[in-house]
């Protein structure tokens, strides 16, 4: 049985709760009628009040925009000039928090990831990263401020759980720049997991 995410799951106002607990969610996109998705093994919280964000400070640019739409919707950006990394958009309005989705276990459409990874068969590799997991499922900047409750990408519960024994907090990837905000351990991966980024 699976549902849909509700809005109520992104606005709440806890991003590293949202971050933890989407493990094990899965993440779906439908494209040119094309079904594939994952389950969520890797995630990073960010939130405005630290360097990391790129909203650190309330900062609105015309990529940061999506930020401070209510929580639901989707924010895909291009980092550096080649990988797309799509995240989740929390919090209420005004309020520029979101999550990284940085790896996925393979479910469904996998013929068509491995297409477009350019891989002739399954691997670990092949959705490990956020610039992977973007390319496996289709994502591109067309898909930014996307409604996650739409038909285009949206994440369900399928009832797979992880108990707080099975995750992982450490310092997110690389975020240096982020000074002291740089250690907080605000990355979260489903522990022996092997389909997590290295």
């Amino acid at each position: 049985m699976s549902a849909k995410l509700s809005k109520s799951f992104y606005t709440r106002s806890d991003v590293t709760l949202i971050a933890r607990e989407l493990l094990g969610k899965v993440l779906c996109t439908d494209i040119d009628g094309t079904l594939t998705s994952g389950i969520i093994v890797e995630t990073e919280a960010y939130s405005e009040i630290e360097k990391a964000s790129h909203a650190y400070g309330g900062k609105r640019t015309a990529r940061t925009e999506v930020f401070y739409n209510e929580g639901g919707l989707s924010y895909v950006y291009l980092c550096y000039g080649i990988h797309h990394l799509f995240n989740v958009i929390t919090n209420r309005a005004h309020i520029a928090d979101a999550v990284l989705i940085r790896a996925i276990e393979p479910l469904d459409g996998i013929d068509e990831m491995l297409m477009r990874r350019g891989m002739d068969k399954i691997a670990h590799r092949i959705a490990a990263g956020p610039g992977s997991v973007s390319k496996a499922l289709g994502i591109d900047k067309n898909h930014n401020g996307l409604n996650l409750a739409e038909k285009e990408i949206w994440i369900e519960d399928r009832g797979i759980k992880y108990k707080k024994s099975q995750i992982i907090a450490s310092p997110r990837v690389g975020v240096d720049y982020a000074g002291e905000d740089a250690l907080l351990p605000w990355r979260y991966r489903v522990k022996d997991s092997p389909w997590v980024g290295k």
